[in-house]
């Protein structure tokens, strides 16, 4: 899903800031705020026999990148914002916050690019405590297409 992000960024930047920006510094940010309606499956919930939970709010988008010749830099940001989820057996009512993070330096002519994925998101619930999904991620290509560094960090934890 990270890797669909980057492509979707990349043409929306195009879109929003233009050909023409490509010649002079040019920075552009978008804010949007998107239904979140989803159902996903807690392991710690219903007493660490897990459910499915019902999730509604909005999830909010700052996106923002910076074109400076042939640079550019993307940033992606993602927050829950009064993401409330309702589990379908016990109606325990579990609150979603956190962020996801992504930052993308490439060159728009050639190599070399990197990309950086943060995600800390966090299902709270009162009586049965926390679902947290931790993953940090990142990649180094080099300008002879070489990947000089890459990194993929994942977990999961109820506590």
């Amino acid at each position: 899903m990270k890797r669909i992000s980057i492509f979707l960024s990349l043409i929306a930047l195009f879109l929003v800031t233009g050909i023409s920006a490509l010649g002079n510094a040019s920075t552009q940010t978008l804010s949007v705020k998107v239904p979140l309606a989803l159902s996903d499956f807690i392991p710690c919930a219903n007493g660490g026999n897990g459910e499915v939970v019902d999730f509604s709010g909005t999830l909010h988008e700052v996106l923002s990148s910076t074109i400076n010749g042939n640079h550019i830099h993307i940033n992606e940001l993602f927050n829950p914002q009064e993401a409330k989820g309702v589990g379908e057996t016990t109606g325990e009512v579990w609150n979603a916050n956190g962020e996801t993070r992504q930052d993308l330096n490439a060159s728009l002519v050639s190599l070399p690019f990197e990309t950086t994925f943060v995600n800390n998101f966090k299902l709270i619930n009162g009586n049965e405590g926390s679902f947290i999904i931790h993953e940090n991620s990142h990649i180094t290509v080099s300008a002879n297409g070489a990947i000089t560094a890459s990194t993929d960090n994942f977990t999961i934890s109820c506590r």
